[in-house]
């Protein structure tokens, strides 16, 4: 690929096309709304929007539209053209600074938990200057927020933008206190997007991927992903021209997109971008899915984005890198040559432990969804319990601090591996952990798990508002302190001592971790029936309102969205199956019986004294199979019409599928090949997108 430097950004109005189109003035005074976080000064919008206008019309653009993330996790816009009548019956192309600035939408077709009525459709979004319009489709995107007519969030940025504003200004007040000020303190997030890659063609011969996004029958085939020979493998000829389209796709809408490779299962893959503000990365992640989806149907695949489309093999998480930084590059969770020396760090870092520790369900809840509860906890993605993983350093560091004892700082040791010719290698001062949740890799912590579908937008609101209240807890006490050190000294101390509890740097798949965790005294939420009532909770109602990110009224709104989506797709996901039972599998297994009983006949007349046993103990197994998925389909519509609650599809509806399936994934080794309705677990896993 040519130019490559020359291809980033090029359908982003980022700082170099701002330069190029605004009047020196609103270049500058824009710059100082973005890097300093003052207000917008609305009277440059009229000159913002007629540059924004040019730069997309010389692209081709025709329309504009204000690009949001409303409580569906997916993204939406409404597109306006840029034609406006003119006098004599002529047309003008017009983009005014009202247009550009505030955008009305109707608010009652989203998701708000109560928060609108039908008839109040009233919605507002508000242009976010913080993240860059983009061109999509010959259409000006621009970033916005979208709240309703009495000023309550109905989308994902609002309390994004909420939080990071809660997490900057208790982070100043820290950093003042070491003599740091800073302009501009922000959370930054990457997220390793992980996704499955199957022939499109199979894809539509599924309903249950259609309807669904994950397969809801499907037998193992004889290999899975026992070789571990999948995993960073060479990629196949297919799969690179898609990731190569892709890049080119993703690097010109300004995303850094770096590293790609097999993932564990088959027909699995990962993406991983550059970390950016979590904001922007938020948007950029949103923008990044729906492109794999679209390049993907180019090179005639599907991109499967549901976190188990396939029961028996690794499902797909995003784990998403945190960390917080000033807007001079310094990482504020960079531990430097010697963290046990370094007071900044180790007090940022404790906040993070006591934030994780104290509002455990709230970072549960953020990984929520009937999709991410068939992943966690099947000893292939992180257990359901919340844990903090920091490494063999710095977890004896944290015990000198507790202990009041001093810690001789190691030095970087060399990683031998006895080849005289390699050189020499400095070794991490932490392993990694995959079994954690929440682990510390270096510089930032790992957040794995949010599911692959999800938005980043809920884990990052929960962190940056959970690490800004240990924060202001921190800067309250120490700004009232006499002697700083002292009191720095004792804070630490006291906040390891009661919240170390969290802190576990073992296997989190091993089964005696959950009863350790117990013991803890560590909450196991299995399921986001058993989470997100939790969303309610007094504890995170009051930090909520403390930190100015929802009050009692959007959270009571974002938990009746949440159950609400939950009881909706484990609804769909029923009717699917019942749908494909009934007008696909059973006609399938009579087909196939009838044929039996015809051969049965047929060997009986032409060789009476043969042996009949085989096909008849076949056909005999294939009935016993039919008839059990009869009943079983059923059990699960009369538990489908009873089901209310969000428990009731947990407790009841979920297992009616799961006895459903048995026996069907057991009539699918029963039946021959033709004979089967839907593409197999063989042919979507080993299609031409694995092979």
């Amino acid at each position: 690929m040519k130019d490559l430097d020359k291809l980033f950004g090029t359908m982003v109005f980022n700082d170099a096309a701002m330069e190029a189109y605004l009047p020196r003035e609103t270049y500058r005074k824009l710059k100082m709304t973005i890097d300093e976080g003052q207000p917008l000064d609305t009277a440059l919008a009229d000159s913002v929007a007629e540059g924004m206008k040019r730069w997309a019309t010389e692209r081709g653009a025709t329309h504009y539209t204000h690009w949001f993330q409303p409580q569906t996790g997916v993204t939406a816009e409404k597109h306006d053209s840029f034609l406006s009548s003119a006098p004599g019956g002529a047309a003008i192309l017009s983009f005014s600074g009202k247009a550009l600035i505030k955008g009305e939408s109707d608010a009652s077709s989203f998701p708000s938990g109560g928060l609108r009525a039908t008839f109040e459709a009233r919605g507002y979004t508000a242009w976010d200057p913080t993240s860059y319009a983009f061109l999509k489709d010959d259409t000006l995107c621009i970033p916005t927020a979208f709240c309703s007519y009495g000023g309550e969030a109905l989308d994902k940025k609002t309390p994004l933008l909420r939080s990071m504003r809660a997490l900057e200004k208790q982070a100043k007040r820290i950093l003042a206190l070491f003599g740091n000020p800073a302009r501009r303190v922000f959370a930054t997030a990457g997220a390793e997007q992980e996704y499955f890659l199957i022939d499109r063609k199979d894809y539509l011969r599924r309903q249950d991927l259609l309807y669904t996004g994950r397969t809801l029958f499907g037998a193992m085939p004889p290999k899975g992903q026992e070789l571990d020979d999948f995993y960073y493998g060479a990629i196949d000829a297919q799969v690179s021209e898609y990731m190569k389209d892709l890049n080119r796709e993703l690097w010109q809408m300004g995303i850094l997109a770096k590293t790609e490779h097999n993932e564990a299962a088959p027909a699995q893959h990962e993406l991983a971008p550059m970390f950016s503000s979590a904001n922007v990365a938020c948007d950029q992640n949103q923008l990044m899915m729906e492109l794999m989806t679209k390049v993907a149907k180019r090179h005639g695949l599907a991109c499967l984005l549901h976190e188990k489309p396939f029961q028996g093999v690794n499902g797909s998480g995003k784990h998403v890198n945190w960390s917080i930084a000033t807007d001079e590059g310094v990482n504020l969770l960079d531990p430097g040559s010697t963290p046990s020396a370094n007071a900044q760090f180790l007090l940022f870092f404790c906040a993070v432990i006591r934030a994780v520790d104290e509002y455990q369900e709230l970072l549960r809840i953020s990984a929520s969804s009937c999709g991410n509860d068939q992943r966690l906890g099947a000893g292939e993605a992180p257990p359901t319990i919340i844990s903090v993983y920091v490494g063999e350093e710095l977890e004896m560091i944290l015990k000198a601090v507790e202990s009041g004892t001093h810690y001789d700082e190691t030095e970087n040791s060399v990683l031998r591996i006895g080849v005289d010719t390699l050189p020499p290698i400095p070794k991490d001062s932490t392993d990694r952990n995959r079994t954690s949740t929440f682990a510390f890799t270096g510089n930032r912590f790992e957040f794995r798990m949010p599911g692959s579908s999800a938005s980043i937008a809920d884990p990052c609101v929960a962190l940056n508002t959970i690490v800004a209240d240990s924060l202001e807890a921190f800067a309250d006490e120490l700004e009232r302190a006499e002697d700083l050190t002292k009191a720095l000294q004792e804070l630490l101390r006291r906040t390891i001592r009661e919240h170390s509890r969290v802190i576990f740097n073992g296997n989190g798949y091993d089964p005696q971790w959950h009863a350790e965790a117990r013991d803890r005294g560590l909450p196991a939420l299995h399921s986001t029936a058993d989470a997100v009532p939790h969303l309610l909770d007094e504890k995170i109602v009051r930090v909520m309102a403390r930190q100015g990110i929802y009050t009692r009224t959007e959270l009571n709104a974002n938990c009746r969205i949440l159950l609400d989506a939950y009881r909706k797709r484990l609804r769909i996901e029923a009717r699917t199956m019942l749908d494909m039972v009934r007008r696909e599998l059973l006609p399938a297994a009579l087909r196939a019986q009838r044929k039996l009983a015809e051969t049965v006949t047929a060997k009986a007349a032409a060789l009476p004294e043969a042996d009949r046993g085989p096909e008849s103990r076949l056909l005999a197994a294939i009935a016993e199979k039919t008839a059990e998925i009869y009943a079983a389909a059923d059990a699960l519509e009369l538990r489908l019409d009873a089901a209310g609650e969000a428990a009731d599809f947990h407790d009841r509806v979920l297992p009616a599928m799961a006895a459903l399936r048995k026996p069907a994934d057991a009539l699918e080794r029963l039946l021959p090949a033709d004979a089967w309705p839907f593409p197999t677990y063989g042919e979507l896993l080993y299609g031409s997108s694995s092979s």
